[in-house]
């Protein structure tokens, strides 16, 4: 008898923390779904991540595919994974989160809203030692119409979820970008593409994932942060050449640069700077 066609898949992408997995096992085992789904883990591991795949997948009860995935880029790999299933719905997290029991669940209920091309939610620190950074503890429901502009940590890789058709409509993530290319963002760069494509973009509390980064305050943190403030930049960049919302970004970016640090802008800006000169090597993914 042939398994139903999954509802919703759920995409991971790993790389090289074998010696952390057992946790994340352990949250996908106790996941609850009200359908059938699958899982799609994109190894980019050069460790005994394969071996350990190996070993959950001979003991898990559901659908799981494991791509092997040597090339750098996290956009590259999350479109490795998205385009080996054809559910309706993809939800996306990483390697170092652990999905509510009931994640897959909230996040179809959120999609019961068919203008609805992605979402993200929730993210909640797993361990309260670790710096508060790289979550979402908000509470309040945030919705963007067609053609909006999403800033930069709208939508997060380790709690997110796409309509499969907004991923097609797009041409996917950009491969350019995501950890292991010189600039991050490919998450909500995929987000401010489907918004110009006519589709809407919500924020829901619901689907909760929780984070378990293991970045304590201090050096660490910071240099993780000064990070983010360039991939913000460019971010920021990309959309200005390439988006039709580029507009509405420079006014975000200039009301942003009058509330916060010297310090951030100035990354910022250096961030833009430096996509320019990386696009002159670079085809990026202007589908929209």
């Amino acid at each position: 008898m042939e398994k139903a066609d999954p509802k919703i898949a759920l995409v991971v992408c790993t790389k090289n923390r074998a010696g952390n997995l057992d946790s994340f096992f352990d949250a996908i085992r106790r996941l609850d779904c009200n359908g059938p789904w699958e899982l799609i883990v994109v190894n980019g591991s050069t460790d005994d991540t394969d071996e350990r795949l190996k070993a959950f997948a001979s003991t898990f009860p559901g659908r799981i595919t494991v791509i092997t995935e040597l090339q750098p880029g996290l956009g590259l790999a999350r479109n490795r994974g998205w385009r080996q299933s054809t559910a309706p719905i993809m939800a996306f997290t990483d390697d170092d989160c652990y999905p509510d029991k009931f994640f897959l669940n909230d996040i179809q209920a959120v999609f019961a809203d068919p203008s609805l091309g992605c979402a993200g939610g929730r993210i909640l620190l797993y361990d309260p030692t670790d710096a508060m950074m790289t979550i979402n503890e908000s509470l309040e429901e945030k919705f963007l119409r067609a053609g909006d502009f999403p800033p930069a940590g709208f939508m997060q890789g380790a709690n997110m979820a796409f309509r499969r058709q907004a991923l097609v409509d797009i041409n996917g993530f950009d491969d350019s970008l995501g950890a292991g290319k010189p600039f991050g963002a490919e998450d909500v760069d995929a987000a401010v593409r489907a918004l110009a494509h006519g589709w809407t973009a919500k924020y829901d509390p619901r689907p909760v994932v929780y984070h378990h980064h293991r970045r304590k305050p201090g050096n660490d943190a910071m240099q993780l942060s000064r990070a983010y403030y360039v991939d913000r930049g460019g971010y920021y960049m990309k959309c200005i050449l390439f988006m039709p919302q580029r507009w509405r970004c420079i006014k975000f970016w200039l009301w942003t640069a009058r509330h916060q640090a010297l310090g951030i802008t100035l990354r910022e800006v250096g961030g833009a700077i430096r996509y320019l000169f990386y696009q002159c090597g670079q085809k990026p993914n202007r589908s929209y």
